[in-house]
């Protein structure tokens, strides 16, 4: 169990985290060519009381699925993986819900340490090369944060951005960060611009990353 601070005047943060990694034995001389990765986690932020967990499946890092936990139903990245792959929603469900329960009682028991929040890195890009007129994707890449909570707003010209965009579930990294991503469909114009707004725990103000077509 850890528990992190907000940067200033926010809620405080209860989070259980639990990765099962699933290969090879860890044998000397034996090559582990694929690896399946399940990443669960239940956090609770105080006073308030605000809940959010998340159940994730991974095979060499790409995902295959994760659980909406609102709808009680898995939603697969790419619609062929469930001819592959079989799994049972509720099994997550339950899991999570051991581990909320788990969570408490590890509160209960420890001395609310506060872990500190570590601030996210930001990178935005486009999908593919970009030629005015032709439709494209933007990229927003938000790496390297703890704990995982995130608020990322997009901008064009300076004004927010209310469609064409879709984020990622929160991925896990092997030094226990997290990363994301965030997608923004647009149609590259002469003089227009666009922005990443990104708010974290770990950030004393808004990290803002700008993207503009290089002449």
């Amino acid at each position: 169990m850890v528990e992190a601070g907000p940067a200033a005047g926010g809620e405080a943060l209860r989070l259980g985290l639990w990765a099962l990694l699933l290969s090879l034995p860890l044998v000397p001389a034996v090559e582990v060519k694929d690896m399946t990765l399940y990443m669960l986690f239940y956090q609770e932020s105080f006073p308030s009381g605000k809940e959010s967990s998340q159940f994730l499946s991974e095979i060499n890092d790409e995902e295959t699925f994760h659980v909406d936990v609102e709808k009680k139903e898995t939603i697969w990245r790419l619609p062929d993986f469930k001819r592959f792959v079989s799994f049972d929603t509720q099994a997550a469900l339950s899991n999570l819900a051991t581990m909320k329960n788990n969570l408490g009682i590890m509160i209960q028991r420890s001395n609310r340490t506060q872990v500190p929040n570590v601030p996210p890195s930001v990178t935005v890009y486009p999908e593919e090369p970009v030629e005015l007129g032709d439709p494209n994707v933007l990229i927003c890449f938000v790496d390297q944060f703890f704990p995982p909570v995130l608020n990322i707003t997009w901008l064009k010209n300076e004004e927010v951005v209310s469609k064409g965009m879709q984020e990622t579930v929160f991925y896990s990294s092997v030094d226990n960060t997290f990363r994301k991503f965030s997608y923004l469909t647009f149609i590259p114009k002469e003089g227009d611009f666009y922005a990443c707004k990104v708010d974290h725990w770990g950030l004393q103000e808004s990290l803002i990353w700008e993207w503009r077509k290089q002449d």
